[in-house]
């Protein structure tokens, strides 16, 4: 009863943190709030939270990492494959060996293993925490597509090398050609794992719906089940479970473009995954903040073991790995961007050169968030002879602090960098889509004829058939002329096609406020209402998404 009640209290506190996100005047991060509202909780009750890394693990990282990886752009992540690599491999080991090194430096009592274990968890990225800072002052879409690339990459690679580390922290030995093994092994079996476990997954359950229906709230109960299916299987064969959440939402992402799932399926696996990133991600940032005065307890005892008795010690640490972090980004960045230039110009080829803004933006835009809160609280509490893990308290506080801080800098220095810069256009994607519509429209054209004839065939009301086939055709024909339409008649098509949207959207609103007024009236009954106002709900989703 005591868990169910400590569930709740910090699923209310997540809903509370969202309120309070909207009514403050000051444009903060949304995970800042949430962080200061445990922390209030942890202020007045002692929850009692005890945080098991194994089960921490296993219940955040496998959902999150896998929604990643569903629903992160294809185009932009091969498009820019090359650059995304750079920074989702080549960075996180630069950064775990400076990071690592710079740590050990400054805290000698903190051994070399955990220090590099510790950088390893500071270096995946959060590309949501950047886009919710960036709302005054969008992120370029090509820069954005970067960065969940990045980030959906660098997650696994550098939980990958903490693990690398902890294992090394836990033994005392590393050896450079055994990890590499080891490294291949973890991440070919956890990519071929979570594929196989969704393409198999999606396979069966298209042939169970084939052969006896589908049932919308089974398949969401299996999506949910997928990643957690692909970690627990990946880890059994010692393979890298977070590879295998990763794989196996980017294989979701192709199956679910064969369209075998029922639109009803779709439309309510979206919201329900929708709630389960949401409550995932503020749970976690709550739970850090509820942590976070037994942390700095904790951590403070470790500062003593250094030689130092001021706590200041403590914030003095967080802001030198920030800096140290956002220097060598920077510096990666930089050397990147001149190599790239340096083989256009081989080539042959005129590239103009990105703004010091845009470089300084593409570097402070690594902000932490989520994924290095989960992994830091997953280290080991003990090692193996049953003595404390080194300096655990102080890793969790110091990445706790690197989140706060990366957060808080980037809330305040981002918009600038961003606000009026200029930048090379970005391709247009409304020929596609206009492209898409007008087929899209063809073929509905042609299903429609051949429906409205076999429906119609040898009935003495066939006439009925072919009218309300015209009526429905007539409307694809009409977005056909629209989209063929070329300079100022298809700009006029266009402001006409805003105009009508505005009007149904208008009138889809008074739709539904006649609905409930009958149902509140007793006109109507609960079912009759609900069914229609599910019905233009979807219809206005579809307006309301327009452009």
């Amino acid at each position: 009863m005591e868990t169910v009640a400590i569930v709740l209290i910090l699923l209310l506190a997540v809903v509370i943190s969202g309120v309070l996100a909207r009514m403050s005047p000051i444009a903060l991060p949304l995970p800042l709030y949430q962080i200061a509202l445990g922390a209030c909780i942890a202020s007045v009750a002692n929850l009692g939270v005890e945080l098991q890394p194994d089960i921490f693990f296993l219940l955040f990282l496998p959902p999150l990492l896998f929604l990643d990886g569903w629903r992160i752009p294809k185009e932009g992540l091969f498009r820019d494959k090359g650059t995304i690599l750079e920074l989702a491999l080549g960075l996180v080991v630069f950064t775990v060996l400076g990071v690592g090194l710079f740590i050990n430096w400054m805290i000698p009592s903190m051994p070399l293993a955990v220090a590099f274990a510790l950088a390893a968890i500071v270096s995946p990225t959060d590309p949501i925490a950047v886009s919710a800072i960036a709302k005054r002052a969008p992120i370029p879409k090509r820069l954005m597509h970067v960065l969940e690339g990045e980030s959906l990459l660098n997650d696994a690679s550098g939980l990958v090398c903490m693990r690398f580390a902890v294992a090394a922290a836990l033994t005392g030995t590393f050896s450079l050609a055994s990890a590499f093994g080891t490294f291949l092994w973890l991440a070919i079996g956890g990519i071929v794992i979570g594929t196989a476990v969704t393409w198999g997954t999606m396979k069966v359950k298209s042939w169970l719906s084939r052969m006896y229906g589908e049932d919308s709230g089974s398949q969401i109960l299996v999506s949910l089940l997928i990643p957690f299916a692909s970690y627990l299987l990946a880890e059994h064969f010692h393979c890298s479970g977070i590879l295998a959440a990763v794989a196996a939402g980017i294989t979701m992402s192709y199956a679910e473009q064969t369209g075998q799932a029922l639109a009803a399926t779709r439309v309510r696996r979206s919201a329900v995954w929708d709630t389960v990133h949401f409550a995932a991600n503020g749970i976690i940032f709550v739970l850090l903040g509820e942590q976070l005065p037994q942390i700095v307890a904790g951590a403070a005892r470790v500062v003593e073991e250094t030689g130092h008795h001021d706590p200041a010690w403590l914030l003095i640490y967080i802001l030198a790995i920030n800096l140290a972090l956002a220097a060598l980004r920077l510096l990666w960045v930089w050397a990147s961007l001149r190599f790239v230039l340096f083989k256009a110009a081989r080539r042959g080829k005129t590239v103009d050169k990105p703004s010091w803004r845009l470089v300084a933006a593409t570097s402070l835009a690594g902000v932490r968030g989520t994924i290095t809160l989960a992994g830091v609280m997953t280290l080991p509490l003990a090692m193996d002879d049953g003595s404390p893990f080194p300096a655990r308290d102080l890793a969790i506080l110091l990445a706790a602090g690197v989140i706060i801080v990366s957060l808080v800098a980037a809330s305040v220095a981002l918009p600038r960098l961003l606000n009026n810069l200029s930048l090379p256009p970005e391709p247009s994607n409304q020929e596609e889509e206009d492209g898409a519509r007008t087929a899209a429209a063809e073929a509905a054209i042609r299903a429609i004829e051949q429906a409205q004839h076999k429906m119609g065939e040898g009935r003495a009301d066939a006439d009925l058939y072919i009218d309300a086939g015209a009526r429905i055709m007539e409307l694809y024909r009409q977005r056909i002329d629209g989209r063929a339409k070329t300079g100022d008649e298809r700009d006029l098509a266009r402001r006409i096609d805003d105009i009508e949207r505005k009007l149904r959207l208008a009138g889809l609103k008074a739709e539904r406020d006649e609905i409930y007024r009958k149902a509140r009236s007793r006109r109507l009954s609960d079912d009759a209402a609900r069914k229609l106002v599910r019905e233009i709900d979807l219809l206005e989703a579809r307006f309301g998404a327009s452009t």
